[in-house]
């Protein structure tokens, strides 16, 4: 049943997801972008060390779901602008621990509370049941896939 002339493309769910997500997304990006001068993947890095404190580059990549040379140039970057450090391992000279500095903590304390305040401004008027169920929704399709 591929040939539904009443299918309308602009209903597609991840059509309708990803428009949602680029309009927030971009929104929030001039934030972090002005203020920080850091690009979406900084943030993102900078995001899950402020979340889980210390993490290597794998780690931050299965939870992001980042390609590897996007978080190491992120890293780089980061590291650069004294936002993180990095420790080899002990016993895996390979690995990295990455760490928040206590500037890169300040950045991202502030980018949080920025982003607290965006997310209340993105669903002001709709009622908390809704907003509450769009989340766990979307958490669902989330681990979905």
């Amino acid at each position: 049943m591929h040939d539904d002339p009443d299918f309308d493309v602009r209903g597609f769910l991840p059509y309708l997801l990803n428009q949602a997500a680029e309009a927030s997304s971009l929104d929030f990006q001039k934030v972090y972008k002005d203020r920080y001068g850091m690009l979406r993947n900084e943030w993102r890095v900078l995001f899950h060390l402020g979340i889980y404190t210390r993490m290597t580059a794998s780690e931050i990549g299965e939870r992001a779901q980042m390609h590897k040379t996007k978080i190491s140039r992120a890293v780089q970057r980061l590291a650069e602008r004294r936002y993180l450090i990095r420790q080899r391992d002990g016993d895996d000279r390979r690995v990295e621990h990455l760490e928040l500095t206590a500037l890169g903590r300040k950045v991202y304390d502030d980018l949080r509370g920025i982003a607290k305040d965006y997310d209340m401004a993105l669903v002001e008027g709709m009622p908390q049941a809704e907003v509450e169920r769009l989340k766990t929704q979307l958490e669902a399709l989330a681990r979905r896939s």
